[in-house]
């Protein structure tokens, strides 16, 4: 008995005591960045060893709970977790550690730990310093104002230690009077309070704290999203507007932002359905060119090559690539005599990144956005010299080597140097018809980009560049011989030859003080040059185009206030030659534009319009709308609508079905263009956006819904007669409506999956009928998976991807009027394709890869008809659907010196 009462008090007293000793102990939450459980492990296990009694980390919250006995100081186990490669509020992990981390945990790196965390400890200034309370860019903007007001010759406002250096002539002024101004126009200080009513009067963004200790750190300095903060939205410190000047550090008060980005991702703070496509995205499939630069996304259709000429197009809400606007630092690029064949004038290799906008785009690029924008930004950032080699060649003859480098020359200017050469050899025949699958030929493309940046200085910055294209392509029958002209010969044969030139500038000027308000200026100059002929026939044509694009950004009365304003010059010169006939017609379109945007706590209304004068199409006017929604940060509602014209290129867009025995038929009504009028559209678009967790892990859901309805469509009637290419205008209704559903997720680490579905109504009143657009399939599926292992020491590691494209049936144009052989299905047959590629990344600048295209080795029947007589009434080359090439491999080198 005596035993077990000494054993119960025993236990008392070693439970009294734990409950004494746990009560000693104190409790602390810190920001702490990670992405997954083995984050999470990382970083507990950290804090234990660095003193912590007890530690929990919640990736849901990014936060980090401490239970630490007395002598244990929060810092030292904070900054051995950033040791450990995890940013956190007063430590940031060193770049090699964080890169060295798994894949899985590249967290983004929106937190900013100040420098000056100590000196704030200590409280601690220099002369003619003081602490006043602000939040963004904006907040500097209109403190360092004041004090200019106040007669201080110098005022720099520092957003992270809270504080403003100040010179001045102590005869003139006194900080006193300084700090009373500044506190007059909305800033707390530290000898002076701002009135309630001037406070609340600031913008949203600007709202500081007025409950935080005078000098203590301002956490809403620190980022809320990898790239962008909800303050640098609203500001944009140092950047000039979008369209005048792109700016590669996005820093705001002495804050660097930086981020890992997502291969692709929605951009969750604009008011259009934009998603950012990251070269990363590009790596995951051969992507030779811009055309191939789609195929792991769901957005953008590829057609197959064309059986004769080669070409891909692409189609976007059910459309074709060319009521699409597809430019190249934001200036038009793909259009007119390029619509065929611009696609292969874009190296992968080239691309830093591609911007894609579904619906009607900004009023301040333009007018023919009509389905949606697709930009591509060049490659031309770089912190330090970076020089890199591509080499690659499939199994069907084709080889292509990429050289780019890019180069600071000094603190101010940067340059980039990009060749690309490619080539296809020999004759590739897999369906034995006697006429090349693709066609054989060179192109060499060398590009200069010069970058000038002073914007935190001076407020300007520039970028210029210049490019040059030779492309060369012969197709046709295998027997063809080039050296000889095509009515010396039997066989057929088309050549291709294209020349192009083109030189463009932009340049911006942020105002001094005002780093809301900017000026750009964007100037190209374009020649293009076409030579061509398909067996008998010819094709030539010559464009000049001179674009220029003046915007001027300001705001009306504070950031949620934003506007544009500016005036475009466009002129275009053709002269095209068909057969005997000649066409020429020079478009000059002078336009002018404004555009608002309204930015509420959880709405932004971006509304804009523009007028343009153009010399053969008259007056258009172009309003667009975009409405974004936050119903919370994962649930967001997007509405938009706009109008867009555009004059139609009948012959260069419709190269496709030049290879046939069809004769071209334009049934004039009394316009401009051809004798056609232009071709108008609206446009109006729903989506849904909806973030959400599972399995521990980030997942999202977009569904969207678009409809365009045509005016004076430019119809390409295929079905009047299997031996004619009839256009004319439409009269009647001609609509295109899309839905697509899109599911991101990652079912465990490093593994990601895409997986979307795509339904298309496409239709049009033909002078016989209503009928859907040929060539355009109802239901579309979309899968694409990707895994890659955790890197090793020396940074490499193993990406495996795979996507699944499943096309249903599809309408084909009316073949009646041909004999039985020599006739297409009402429908084609659905079927699919697979694409995959392994690659192996030895370190950070050497990477192998092999990939197979249309794994599934589906191929179209006959893809071109009446193949044997192509000089007869029932040839065509331009009836294709699906592939016309089984399973093809490919290898590819990467190595960065």
């Amino acid at each position: 008995m005596k035993l077990y009462i000494s054993k119960l008090i025993l236990g008392l007293f070693l439970l009294s005591t734990s409950f004494i000793f746990a009560q000693n102990l104190s409790k602390s939450q810190f920001q702490v960045r990670g992405n997954c459980d083995m984050c999470k492990e990382r970083i507990e296990n950290t804090a234990k060893k660095a003193g912590a009694k007890e530690a929990r980390y919640s990736i849901d919250t990014q936060m980090l709970t401490l239970e630490t006995e007395p002598n244990i100081l929060t810092d030292d186990i904070l900054k051995k977790v950033a040791e450990a490669g995890h940013d956190n509020e007063k430590f940031k992990a060193l770049d090699e550690t964080y890169e060295k981390l798994p894949g899985c945990c590249h967290y983004e790196r929106d937190l900013q730990p100040s420098p000056q965390t100590e000196a704030h400890h200590q409280q601690h200034k220099k002369e003619n310093e003081f602490y006043v309370k602000g939040n963004c860019g904006s907040c500097k903007a209109r403190i360092e104002k004041a004090a200019y007001d106040a007669g201080a010759d110098s005022a720099e406002w520092n957003a992270e230690t809270q504080t403003v250096s100040l010179q001045f002539d102590a005869s003139k002024t006194s900080a006193d009077k300084i700090l009373k101004k500044i506190a007059e126009v909305g800033h707390d200080n530290e000898k002076y309070k701002a009135s309630d009513d001037v406070y609340n009067g600031l913008p949203g963004c600007c709202l500081y704290d007025r409950g935080i200790p005078m000098g203590a750190a301002n956490p809403k300095v620190h980022f809320e999203e990898g790239s962008k903060s909800e303050h640098q939205d609203h500001d944009e410190d140092n950047e000039v507007s979008e369209n005048s000047y792109s700016q590669h550090e996005n820093k705001i008060d002495g804050v660097t932002v930086s981020g890992s980005k997502a291969p692709t991702s929605l951009n969750k703070k604009e008011a259009g359905l934009t998603f950012n496509i990251d070269k990363k995205e590009l790596l995951k499939a051969a992507c030779c060119n811009l055309s191939e630069s789609f195929e792991t996304n769901a957005t953008v259709d590829v057609s197959f090559s064309n059986a004769v000429t080669g070409t891909k197009q692409l189609k976007m809400l059910g459309l074709d690539q060319k009521y699409t606007s597809l430019t190249k630092e934001l200036l038009p690029e793909i259009r007119g005599l390029a619509s065929a064949y611009g696609l292969n004038f874009i190296p992968g290799r080239w691309i830093e990144s591609i911007q894609l906008t579904k619906g009607g785009s900004t009023v301040t690029n333009g007018y023919e956005s009509i389905t949606g924008q697709i930009n591509t930004e060049l490659l031309k950032n770089s912190e330090k010299p970076e020089t890199s080699l591509n080499l690659f060649s499939d199994f069907n003859g084709r080889a292509e080597a990429n050289f780019t480098s890019v180069a600071p020359i000094n603190e101010k200017w940067l340059q980039t140097f990009l060749l690309h050469g490619n080539g296809t050899f020999g004759n590739t025949d897999i369906n034995d018809d006697g006429f090349l699958d693709r066609p054989k030929g060179t192109q060499l493309n060398a590009a200069y980009l010069l970058n000038y940046n002073d914007l935190e200085k001076s407020g300007l910055g520039s970028h210029f560049g210049i490019n040059f294209i030779k492309d060369e392509r012969t197709a046709g029958q295998t027997g063809f011989n080039k050296q000889l002209d095509q009515d010396e010969q039997s066989a057929y044969g088309v050549g291709i030859n294209i020349s192009r030139f083109q030189v463009w500038n932009k340049t911006g000027y942020v105002f001094k003080g005002k780093p809301y308000q900017s000026l750009g200026w964007m100037n190209q100059y374009v020649y293009h040059q076409q030579d061509s002929f398909f067996g008998l026939r010819n094709y030539s044509g010559k464009q000049h185009t001179y674009y220029s694009n003046l915007i001027f950004e300001s705001i009306l009365g504070n950031t949620n206030h934003k506007y544009k304003a500016g005036a475009s010059f466009l002129y275009d010169g053709y002269d095209e030659t068909y057969l005997t006939d000649n066409f020429k017609r020079n478009e000059i379109v002078p336009g002018i534009f404004a555009e608002y945007t309204l930015t509420g706590l959880k709405y932004t209304l971006v509304a804009g319009a523009r007028a343009d004068f153009h010399n053969l199409a008259g007056t258009q006017f172009t309003p667009r709308l975009n409405f974004k929604y936050d119903f919370t940060p994962q649930t967001i509602l997007r509405l938009s609508a706009g109008r867009g014209f555009r004059t139609a290129s009948v012959f260069a867009e419709n190269q496709q079905y030049f290879a046939s025995n069809r004769s071209i038929n334009i049934l004039q009504n009394g316009g401009n263009i051809y004798g056609l009028k232009p071709e108008i559209a609206w446009n109006y678009g729903v989506s849904l956006q909806q973030e959400f967790k599972l399995f521990g892990r980030k997942s999202s859901i977009v569904a969207d819904f678009f409809r365009t309805d045509f005016q004076d469509q430019v119809l390409v009637d295929l079905d009047r007669s299997p031996q004619q290419l009839t256009f004319y205008n439409l009269e009647g209704k001609s609509f295109a409506n899309s839905f697509q559903t899109q599911w991101d997720f990652t079912p465990f680490k490093n593994f990601d999956v895409r997986l979307a579905y795509k339904y298309y109504d496409v239709q049009a009143d033909y002078m016989d009928g209503r009928r859907e657009i040929p060539f355009m399939a109802k239901h579309r599926g979309f899968m694409n998976l990707a895994y890659a292992t955790n890197k090793n020491s020396k940074g490499g590691f193993w990406s495996f991807d795979t996507t699944l494209n499943w096309v249903g049936k599809q309408r084909l144009p009316n073949m009646s009027g041909n004999p039985a052989e020599f006739q297409l299905p009402a429908y084609s047959e659905s079927y699919a394709v697979l694409n995959a590629q392994i690659s192996r990344n030895f370190n950070k600048k050497l990477r192998a890869y092999l990939g197979g295209e249309n794994l599934t080795s589906y191929q179209q029947d006959n893809p071109i008809i009446d193949f044997k007589n192509p000089f007869g009434n029932y040839f065509d080359g331009g009836m294709v659907y699906a592939p016309i090439m089984k399973a093809n491999f490919y290898v590819g080198l990467d190595v960065t010196f």
